[in-house]
């Protein structure tokens, strides 16, 4: 295998971090570093052939290391937030990293977006061009997390399509509390605003959320400005005056997925389509969920590559998931647990499909 490849820059402890090339040889292709499996580039093709960055990020390892908004990362040991950044198992309070308030989110202060992983090149399997396999190792206790969490996260393009595949895996010795997933800021038209790009969600319902974001409860997607079982451009109704959109400064919230999952155990979740470049992402999953955060904290204190400055809207984030906050709830269809016991191995996948 001769994947590329690059030393990509020292950790401010000395540890080397590495950036690897995967490309599917027919215009889709993905740089990603070691540290914390942040994807730095995503390339694909716009209506005329021509490859494009659609994804923000920063052109220096610093930025990654200090003022990462959570460009690329994966996300863990918990994705979203978890309330009070505290939660009960098995009769034991278990003390999480605050760092969104009170509340815990997307793992702590030093989630996996965080951490060095160690990466080497995978054997393509059928219709696979490259694959890349990423393992971390989150010992107990952890951001206040139980159990000793070994992962593995496999990022694989097609080579019959430009298809980027993410596949999850996870064991833990002791019983903890597991959902994973990405967070990449992406733009199809690979600058600008993606108000105007035009999103479909495969979902009926979604959760409501209190003033720190914290899913209440689910309600249905009629007659609000959270309906997008049609293609709607972001930019329709991100203005209104609706209380949700108004908590959360535009949209940020957990969508509850619609359909079973097929024969290959996924579906549907959502498709983003660019007018301009002509480019379309659809994303399906083995998660019930989907979050999808239209960028409404970047203020303009960014810059990527080029100088580029990142504003309110110039990225979103579409992170399949389970919901938010599900360790404070019990278990059942609108609640599916996110609980990992020893002997049992979490997976998931989510591939993105570039068209």
């Amino acid at each position: 295998m001769t994947m590329e490849r690059r030393d990509y820059g020292l950790l401010p402890d000395g540890r080397a971090v590495h950036e690897y090339t995967l490309d599917n040889g027919r215009g889709l292709k993905l740089t990603a570093i070691t540290l914390g499996g942040i994807v730095t580039g995503l390339w694909a093709p716009d209506a005329q052939g021509r490859s494009g960055n659609v994804v923000l990020g920063f052109d220096a390892l610093d930025h990654y290391v200090h003022r990462n908004p959570s460009f690329g990362i994966i996300v863990g040991r918990y994705g979203n937030r978890i309330a009070g950044a505290s939660f009960v198992l098995d009769g034991e309070t278990h003390a999480l990293s605050r760092n969104d308030g009170p509340n815990c989110l997307h793992g702590g202060a030093e989630g996996f977006g965080h951490r060095l992983w160690q990466a080497e090149p995978d054997a393509p399997r059928a219709g696979e061009a490259e694959a890349l396999l990423l393992r971390y190792t989150s010992p107990h206790g952890e951001q206040g997390f139980p159990g000793e969490l070994r992962v593995a996260v496999r990022y694989s393009l097609s080579a019959t399509d430009n298809s980027w595949r993410i596949a999850y895996e996870a064991a833990t010795d002791r019983a903890t509390v597991v959902n994973l997933t990405h967070h990449d800021y992406f733009n199809l038209a690979g600058q600008g605003s993606v108000l105007r790009h035009r999103l479909t969600i495969q979902a009926s319902r979604y959760s409501e959320v209190d003033e720190q974001l914290i899913p209440l409860r689910h309600a249905a997607v009629d007659g609000t400005p959270f309906d997008f079982r049609r293609a709607t451009p972001i930019a329709a109704r991100i203005r209104q005056g609706h209380p949700q959109l108004l908590r959360a400064r535009g949209y940020d919230h957990n969508w509850l997925l619609d359909g079973a999952l097929d024969a290959d155990g996924l579906r549907p979740a959502a498709t983003l389509e660019d007018p301009h470049s002509g480019r379309r992402m659809d994303i399906l999953t083995s998660e019930p969920a989907l979050q999808f955060y239209s960028g409404n904290f970047l203020d303009g204190s960014l810059a990527g590559p080029g100088g580029r400055i990142y504003r309110q809207g110039d990225g979103l984030c579409l992170e399949t998931q389970h919901n938010p906050d599900s360790p404070h709830h019990e278990a059942g269809p609108d609640w599916p647990s996110t609980l990992l016991r020893p002997g049992e191995v979490w997976r998931s996948t989510t591939i993105h499909r570039f068209s």
